[in-house]
């Protein structure tokens, strides 16, 4: 289970990767697993399920692998929207029999064609049920939106929202995708001064091509600083020029992250272990600096 005294000590690092949409990929997913695990992250996050499809089967099987092949901590992503309270018991259970200790809570995006289930309007309800029904079971997390999320009214309703969240039982949180080191800056800030102790990692994406970034900016509604814009239209139409951009970029924000005290780094690898390994390049000897 991650224990929180970890932040006392140094700035988290950690990694998310998401399952393969057919079956037949798993294998390439382990070794994606085995490379990341060489990496020594504090923890590898699963979705659950790849680009929003129901293909969650191998959500449990990865996070598995994480934890006992691996031996790094395991998180499983657990979006609650269209989860009956039957369901999520079942699923607690076996999470729990599996040795699964962290589970990151989320609402989750609506699923075309079906309706919410009615039992969980919000990641908040979820980690409330969890701790009533296996209290100190689990180490849950929560995500949070440094630009705000696409449903909050404004700044005050967001910082609101979250701290339901984190009463309820979130200990630890990630946060969305960023571009503007200042965003996230001053979201912590808010954060603090609400009265939200508990630790936040700052989610990093290296962006390292054109359609993933206007894909993504779309769909989370991120915002791209002027100097990124600049950065994307003069290499955007070379792969191996935005490639590396993106990670430089990537680079320079968690400098200045790290350098400012942030609470953790969680990368968002899309599966890609050599973007991971040029970043790590950048973290470990920060982190090991922290320690001294």
């Amino acid at each position: 289970m991650i224990d929180n005294a970890l932040f006392a000590s140094r700035p988290a690092f950690s990694f998310e990767v998401f399952p393969p949409k057919k079956d037949d990929g798993i294998e390439k997913v382990y070794d994606t697993l085995d490379e990341l695990s060489d990496l020594h992250p504090d923890f590898i996050s699963v979705t659950y399920g790849a680009g929003g499809s129901e293909n969650c089967g191998k959500t449990l099987d990865i996070a598995k692998r994480i934890k006992n092949v691996c031996h790094v901590e395991s998180v499983i992503h657990l979006p609650c929207l269209h989860l009956t309270k039957q369901e999520a018991e079942k699923m607690l259970l076996e999470f729990s029999d599996n040795g699964i200790d962290n589970l990151l809570i989320l609402r989750g995006d609506k699923i075309e064609g079906r309706e919410p289930s009615g039992d969980f309007f919000h990641a908040s309800d979820l980690i409330k049920f969890i701790q009533e029904k296996m209290p100190g079971r689990f180490h849950l997390l929560g995500a949070c939106y440094p630009e705000n999320h696409p449903d909050s009214k404004n700044v005050f309703d967001e910082i609101a929202n979250l701290k339901i969240k984190v009463e309820a039982g979130a200990r630890h949180l990630l946060s969305q995708l960023f571009f503007d080191n200042d965003q996230f800056f001053r979201f912590t800030e808010n954060c603090r001064f609400a009265g939200i102790s508990v630790p936040i990692e700052a989610g990093i994406m290296p962006v390292t091509n054109k359609l993933q970034i206007e894909r993504m900016t779309s769909r989370c509604g991120v915002e791209l600083p002027q100097k990124y814009k600049i950065m994307m239209e003069k290499y955007g139409s070379n792969d191996n020029a935005i490639l590396e951009a993106g990670i430089t970029y990537a680079s320079n924000q968690i400098v200045e992250l790290l350098s400012s005290n942030v609470d953790g780094i969680h990368l968002y690898t899309m599966n890609k272990p050599y973007i991971a390994r040029r970043l790590a390049e950048v973290v470990e000897p920060l982190i090991l600096r922290k320690k001294q």
